[in-house]
């Protein structure tokens, strides 16, 4: 290990505030470092994907965080992105890895159908949120019917974090596609998949029935 990377690890170790690994463990998260900071030290490194390699192989959560940050998505193969995320086993690398590199990546495609169907609930996550990227941005080819008879199925039963990918996925249909709405709100209605999710004040509930009514009434408004 290069004497930065030990560097950065024992900044970043400095970093730890009890308070904030106590919030974050609620979530599943393993670290208590603020965002925030970490997120300035990587605008100080600037993109270094040999470092940000390195600090990936480090298996320390908020070093992974770091080299999310400094990395270059459009140089990691397919097979090392797979198996990076098969290693993200915390929610905050997973979605940074997803939302931050997969998106970038010139396997995005390519990742998203096979993690779709992977046996892995927390791999397969992953693949509905991808999906739900090319519903909004990319929809053509995508045979909505089916995922919406996919969610619709299973949903209700899904593990945690395959269950929100899911339900993003369903209120993203119903928002952006207006015949589909009427099935996409019947099936949140029925589902009651995160109905009583604790949503703070002016934010927008993750219920699905909820959230796409909200989402059509800004754009009405418009």
């Amino acid at each position: 290990m290069r004497e930065e990377t030990t560097g950065l690890l024992a900044e970043l170790a400095a970093l730890e505030e009890p308070r904030a690994r106590e919030v974050n463990e609620k979530h599943g998260d393993d670290h208590g470092v603020n965002l925030s900071k970490l997120r300035a030290i990587a605008k100080r490194l600037k993109t270094q994907q040999d470092l940000s390699r390195e600090l990936w192989a480090t298996g320390d959560t908020a070093a992974r965080l770091l080299a999310l940050l400094i990395c270059r998505p459009k140089d990691f193969e397919r097979e090392e992105l797979d198996g990076m995320l098969r290693g993200a086993r915390t929610p905050k690398v997973q979605d940074w890895l997803v939302n931050y590199v997969v998106k970038k990546s010139p396997h995005s495609e390519d990742l998203r159908v096979a993690w779709f169907a992977d046996p892995d609930p927390v791999v397969a996550s992953a693949g509905w949120a991808l999906t739900s990227e090319r519903v909004v941005k990319k929809p053509q080819g995508m045979d909505l019917m089916h995922l919406l008879d996919t969610i619709e199925a299973r949903m209700k039963e899904a593990p945690d974090r395959l269950q929100w990918a899911m339900n993003t996925c369903l209120a993203q249909i119903g928002i952006e596609f207006p015949e589909h709405r009427a099935r996409a709100l019947d099936i949140g209605e029925r589902l009651e998949v995160l109905k009583d999710y604790p949503t703070p004040p002016n934010c927008t509930s993750p219920f699905a029935p909820a959230w796409i009514n909200e989402m059509v009434r800004r754009q009405s408004a418009k």
